[in-house]
């Protein structure tokens, strides 16, 4: 697999378990800071779904970015997977209906134009 394609599947793998885990959580609900409640807590959110499916996706994403950082600079790579903070206010905004204020926007475009750069070394 050439290393721009695997770059973009990692960061879309990335982003799709960030995705799940968030759509999972909504179902779980807010988690406390009480300490005696946070087992079930989690083990609630372990058995949900989407969070499990979420971190499968996650754990893909961080073994193709090991594979990903055995071929390529990390100087490269890593401004690179800052796209997926693009994607993610996309998919956040898109998919979940989370408002993003124009600053946010602004802030994504600014990323956008900074990973075009490092492209083009």
């Amino acid at each position: 697999m050439r290393e721009p394609v695997l770059l973009l599947f990692t960061v879309g793998l990335n982003v799709a378990g960030q995705f799940l885990m968030k759509r999972g959580m909504n179902e779980v609900g807010v988690i406390s800071n009480d300490l005696a409640a946070l087992p079930a807590s989690f083990a609630r959110a372990l058995t949900t779904p989407f969070v499990l499916l979420g971190v499968v996706a996650y754990g893909i994403s961080a073994v193709l970015w090991l594979i990903l950082l055995s071929r390529v600079d990390l100087s490269y790579a890593y401004p690179a997977l800052s796209l997926g903070y693009v994607a993610i206010v996309l998919v956040s905004w898109l998919l979940l209906g989370e408002e993003v204020s124009l600053a946010r926007w602004a802030g994504v475009f600014i990323i956008c134009l900074g990973v075009w750069l490092v492209s083009r070394t």
